[in-house]
């Protein structure tokens, strides 16, 4: 298992291969629908995310409230083929990659081989293991979306494989 740290630099991403599994650390952004279309429209108006997503990683996810003790809930990954439909945009405009759960669409594949970027699979059903990784949450932007607000995430080796990688392979086929 290879620990990394974000974000990743282009010879790392390119370092790794469809199945290899990774322990990440450092910040991610948790995003879905409603973020992602706010985020569109944003860039369409040609003005700034009110984040820094530029190399950054979004996680489809959105954090259950932090129990006493804790940064962060329950926090698994949600579907991420709703997101195809803004994936490509984000990657040509910068995004480091994404963490998420199933497969994505030809077009983000090709998007991430393009970027030379990575998405990472998270592990369904394991919200707890991954709130658990969190040792920091904020959300940083679009609050009236509550749990589909955008939250700034510092984690701790958070476990994920590599679902598609650079090259344009994929765990997906068979």
């Amino acid at each position: 298992m290879k620990k990394l740290a974000l974000p990743l630099s282009e010879e790392t991403a390119l370092s790794l291969h469809a199945g290899d599994s990774v322990l990440l650390s450092g910040t991610v952004y948790t995003a879905r629908d409603c973020a992602h279309k706010r985020m569109i429209a944003l860039l369409d108006e040609n003005k700034e995310l009110p984040f820094p997503y530029k190399d950054a990683f979004i996680y489809y996810a959105g954090p259950c409230p932090a129990p006493d003790g804790k940064a962060c809930g329950s926090c698994g990954p949600t579907t991420s083929s709703r997101m195809n439909v803004f994936a490509p945009r984000l990657l040509d405009a910068g995004l480091g990659g994404m963490i998420g759960k199933g497969e994505m669409s030809e077009e983000t594949r090709d998007a991430l081989q393009r970027n030379k970027r990575v998405y990472f699979a998270a592990i369904g059903g394991a919200g707890a293991l991954y709130g658990n990784a969190i040792a920091k949450a904020e959300c940083v932007a679009f609050p009236d979306l509550l749990s589909e607000a955008v939250y700034r995430l510092e984690i701790t080796d958070f476990p994920v494989v590599v679902a598609h990688d650079a090259h344009g392979d994929t765990v997906y086929r068979s």
